[in-house]
C-alpha cells in the first residue's frame, strides 16, 4: 500500500507544480471523475433507503478525488496570491465564482464529507449529525451547480489540450 501512495504522489505532484497548464488539466480531469462519481451518488439519493449501502460506498470513494480536487485548485489559489507568474497572467476566477460561489463549495463540501464520515462512524440513520449532513447538502448542491455550469464548457478544451 505505502508503494501505491508513493506512486500515487509521483505522479500527481508533477502535474501540480509543473505550472498553470498542467495544474488546469490536472483540476479538469479530477472534475471530469466527479462529475460521474457525482452522477452516481445523485442517483443512490433519489432511491436513498434500497440504496443507502452504494450512497455510503460511493460517498467514501469521492473522498480521494474531491481532496485532489481541492488541493489542486488550492495550490493554484496560493500560487496566485504569491504572485507566480504564470498563475498571476492566468488571473482569479470570477469574482462571483471567487467570492461567493468557492468559499460556499469549500465549506460545505467539508460540511457534507465530514457529517458523512462521522454518521458512518458514530452509525446514525437519524439526529443532528444527519440533519447537518442534508443542509450542508443543501448548500453543496447550490454551489457545486453554478460551479459546473461555470466551468462545465471549458472541459473539452482543457481535456483535449492535455493529450
Amino acid at each position: 500500500m505505502k508503494r501505491f501512495h508513493q506512486a500515487l504522489i509521483s505522479t500527481l505532484l508533477p502535474l501540480l507544480v509543473r505550472g498553470v497548464e498542467r495544474n488546469e488539466q490536472l483540476t479538469a480531469a479530477t472534475g471530469v471523475l466527479l462529475i460521474v462519481l457525482l452522477a452516481v451518488e445523485g442517483v443512490t439519493i433519489l432511491f436513498l433507503r434500497p440504496l443507502l449501502t452504494m450512497h455510503e460506498l460511493v460517498g467514501l470513494i469521492l473522498i480521494p478525488p474531491v481532496v485532489l480536487k481541492l488541493g489542486a485548485t488550492g495550490y493554484r489559489f496560493v500560487r496566485y496570491y504569491q504572485g507566480q507568474t504564470g498563475y498571476v497572467e492566468k488571473g482569479p476566477p470570477h469574482p462571483l465564482m471567487r467570492f461567493l460561489v468557492a468559499p460556499v463549495l469549500v465549506a460545505s463540501t467539508f460540511g457534507v464529507f465530514g457529517t458523512g464520515v462521522a454518521i458512518l462512524a458514530l452509525h446514525q440513520r437519524h439526529g443532528f449529525v444527519v440533519g447537518l449532513h442534508k443542509a450542508s447538502f443543501v448548500f453543496w448542491l447550490g454551489a457545486a451547480a453554478i460551479h459546473v455550469l461555470v466551468y462545465l464548457p471549458r472541459l473539452p478544451l482543457l481535456l483535449h489540450r492535455s493529450r
